[in-house]
C-alpha cells in the first residue's frame, strides 16, 4: 500500500486525526508569534496541537530542542488534557530547558530556579512539574512575598517517561529511562531504568 493510501485509510479509520492535523496548522502561526514575542528560539520539526500558554520572566531563559511536541487542545489526546500546556519561568534567572523530542500533553512546567529535561522525555496528560513551593512555610515570610518560598532545581534525564496526572516537586532528579506511574507524587530522587510509582513515588521494579 502506498503512503498516500495508508494515510487515507488511517484517516477513515480514525477521523479525529484529521481534526488534530488541522489544529496543528491552525495553531502554528499563533504559537510561532507567541514564542517570538517571548524571545524563545524557534526549533525544527516542532508540532503543536493547540497553542500553549507561556509566561516567561524577562530575565529568564527558555530553550527547547528539535522535535518538540505539545498537545494543548482537549481533543488532541484520548486522555483529554484539561488545560493547555503551560510553560512558566517565574523569577529572574530562572531556566526551563528541554532537549530533543520532548513531548507533553496538558499540564504545567514552572521554573522559579531551574527545570532541566533531557532528550526523548515524554510527560503524560495533566502532569505538573514545579521547582518551588510558591509560598514560604513561615506565616510572616508568606506575607512578605512569594519570592521567599523554597526552590530547588529539577532534573529529568534522557528517555524518562512520566505518566498522566503526576506531581513532580522541587529538588528531585528522575534518572535516565525511569518510568513514573500515573498519579505519582515525586518528592525524592528516582533511579534510572526502573518503574516508580506511589505517593510518595518509590522504585517498584527495575526495567
Amino acid at each position: 500500500m502506498s503512503d498516500a493510501r495508508a494515510r487515507l485509510s488511517q484517516a477513515l479509520d480514525a477521523p479525529w486525526k484529521i481534526t488534530n492535523a488541522w489544529s496543528c496548522w491552525w495553531a502554528y502561526p499563533r504559537t510561532r508569534l507567541l514564542f517570538a514575542l517571548n524571545g524563545i528560539p524557534w526549533g525544527s520539526s516542532w508540532r503543536f496541537y493547540g497553542a500553549p500558554i507561556i509566561q516567561k520572566h524577562r530575565g529568564s531563559r527558555m530553550t527547547f530542542g528539535p522535535g518538540l511536541r505539545l498537545r494543548s487542545a482537549a481533543r488532541s489526546n484520548p486522555l483529554g488534557p484539561n488545560r493547555p500546556v503551560m510553560l512558566v519561568t517565574w523569577q529572574a534567572g530562572a531556566v526551563l530547558a528541554a532537549g530533543r523530542d520532548f513531548g507533553m500533553t496538558g499540564g504545567t512546567i514552572c521554573a522559579a530556579r531551574e527545570v532541566t529535561i533531557g532528550d526523548g522525555v515524554i510527560v503524560g496528560a495533566n502532569t505538573t512539574i514545579v521547582d518551588t513551593d510558591f509560598h514560604a512555610l513561615d506565616p510572616e515570610c508568606r506575607l512578605r512575598g512569594p519570592d521567599l518560598a523554597a526552590t530547588a532545581p529539577i532534573r529529568i534525564e534522557d528517555e524518562a517517561f512520566i505518566g498522566m496526572s503526576c506531581l513532580i516537586l522541587k529538588g528531585v532528579t528522575i534518572g535516565r529511562g525511569c518510568v513514573v506511574g500515573a498519579g505519582s507524587v515525586v518528592t525524592v530522587d528516582l533511579p534510572p531504568a526502573c518503574v516508580c510509582a506511589g505517593n510518595p513515588a518509590r522504585p517498584i521494579r527495575p526495567l
